[in-house]
């Protein structure tokens, strides 16, 4: 049995990404100079709740939407002992001038958000970039990169592991906290 404790259950899950949704009307005026980037493959799950809520509060989709691959941008991708599975990008718009707010589901060391930088480059100059994170983890920041949209802080220990979970992978919409990275179960690393 896994030593995990549950930080935000399907309800507050629900809560949580509506409220990033509204915050993200409330600061942006014109959607239609918005990009909405997901980086693959875990920000892609944010990403798609989040869109899928803001069509159905503004009754349309006024926002360019996009999934981003960083496989190759990463400064550790060499060093893998598997063999790397990329995902597919897929940004059909030019980034030149328009606000991009690229999401992933947990901001850690602060690596990911620096490739999908470097990654963004090949799509144009955005007039800004903001970050979305379902789950901010404060400690052991690598980078200088913090979030500017936050479903949750967590103030965990470099060993703890924050695992969220889908309804449509895991059955249930949650996230989790193990105190081990070891403590999770093997069918999940």
């Amino acid at each position: 049995m896994s030593k995990s404790r549950i930080l935000i259950d399907s309800e507050r899950f629900q809560i949580t990404i509506e409220r990033l949704c509204h915050q993200l009307i409330e600061d942006f005026d014109d959607l239609d100079k918005v990009c909405l980037i997901g980086i693959q493959p875990k920000g892609v799950f944010v990403s798609d709740r989040i869109r899928e809520r803001l069509v159905h509060i503004l009754g349309e989709q006024k926002f360019h939407y996009g999934k981003m691959d960083i496989t190759f941008y990463r400064d550790d991708f060499r060093r893998r002992n598997k063999p790397l599975n990329p995902s597919k990008t897929e940004i059909g718009f030019i980034v030149e001038g328009k606000q991009v707010i690229l999401v992933d589901d947990v901001l850690y060391t602060g690596r990911t958000v620096r490739a999908a930088l470097t990654a963004l480059d090949h799509f144009g100059r955005p007039a800004s970039v903001k970050l979305l994170a379902l789950i901010d983890r404060r400690f052991n920041r690598q980078i200088p990169i913090r979030s500017d949209y936050i479903g949750m802080t967590v103030d965990a220990l470099d060993q703890a592991y924050v695992k969220v979970e889908w309804k449509h992978n895991e059955g249930e919409d949650k996230v989790l906290l193990f105190a081990d990275k070891n403590d999770i179960p093997l069918d999940d690393n």
